[in-house]
């Protein structure tokens, strides 16, 4: 388990390399001259050179990875180009609120996709096995910023239940948890249907297994059966998907917290890569790609905690 723990971790650490290099060479490949987007067209040649020697652009790239990635192990990402913050501030302001609207969609996600996924094993080849998987595959296939403009002009706009824009109340926590709702409901309507269909998948696979069958020689309920000795087993996949899956959903919220207003990530970088602030974008990319990374690394160890073949997979 050591040995693949620490393989899974040295890919990573990898993965986060070869992303940040990425990251500026996609910088260089962006159209136009950052300091005139970021002064405008009136900025004098004075300006512009000064504003490219504090961005660290007149320098090679292969110095300026090098020395991104030096300052990063000491915790410094560099300075926001225009209020002189650290970018780890900003960021660790910003964080919370798209980790919240992220981790609450995941959370909606699995607590309607799992039971929705185990009903349509239980009641298969009827109807609501058949309602099940129309509307998963319908939900699939509707991308969140789409459910979220709709969802916004309905409940929001026509009907007024909800709050259409921002956060809600600093403090009041059913404000803020009004505002959640919209956005969370986005971002989790699509999940709702992959995890349904994973587990629906997974579970059929478990449910011709030799201690499925002996459970149900011994009179037990189907309910009891799916939910107590075949989800155990059926969830592994499922775990991985969400891993996954997270990624996907944090960058959905930054399309969302974009269509209704709502202070996050999604704004911080949005913002930083219209004024070419480059110090801001690099470091919230490497901080988003860590989590990312971290995520997958621990659902690599839980799924081989509970299923140690995927070690000898991974050892083979």
């Amino acid at each position: 388990m050591l040995a693949y723990a620490v393989k899974r971790i040295g890919l990573g650490l990898l993965i986060l390399v070869l992303v940040m290099v990425a990251m500026y060479a996609a910088v260089f490949l962006v159209p136009g001259d950052p300091a005139s987007v970021a002064l405008g067209p009136r900025a004098t040649p004075e300006l512009k050179r000064l504003l490219i020697e504090r961005m660290g652009l007149d320098q090679p790239v292969w110095w300026q990875i090098v020395e991104f990635f030096r300052n990063a192990l000491t915790g410094n990402l560099g300075y926001d180009v225009w209020s002189n913050r650290p970018v780890s501030t900003l960021v660790m302001e910003a964080l919370p609120n798209t980790l919240v609207l992220g981790l609450t969609a995941l959370a909606v996600a699995l607590l309607v996709g799992v039971p929705l996924g185990c009903l349509s094993v239980m009641r298969r080849g009827t109807l609501a096995d058949a309602v099940i998987g129309v509307l998963s595959v319908g939900v699939i296939a509707v991308p969140s910023f789409v459910v979220a403009i709709y969802s916004l002009l309905l409940f929001a706009v026509t009907l007024r239940w909800l709050p259409a824009i921002g956060a809600g109340e600093a403090g009041d926590i059913a404000s803020q948890a009004r505002a959640l709702v919209l956005p969370a409901a986005a971002i989790a309507l699509g999940w709702i249907g992959y995890i349904a269909r994973m587990v629906r998948a997974s579970m059929m696979e478990v449910m011709g297994e030799p201690h499925i069958r002996t459970a149900r020689s011994f009179g037990l309920p189907e309910w009891k059966i799916v939910s107590k000795y075949a989800l155990r087993i059926a969830i592994i996949p499922t775990i991985s998907l969400v891993a996954v899956g997270l990624g996907s959903i944090l960058s959905s919220a930054v399309f969302v917290e974009a269509v209704f207003a709502r202070p996050g990530i999604g704004k911080l970088i949005t913002d930083a890569v219209n004024t070419r602030n480059y110090p801001v974008v690099m470091g919230t990319v490497l901080i988003m790609t860590t989590i990312y990374v971290s995520i997958t690394i621990a659902a690599d160890l839980l799924i081989a905690r509970l299923d140690p073949r995927v070690r000898d997979v991974f050892r083979g």
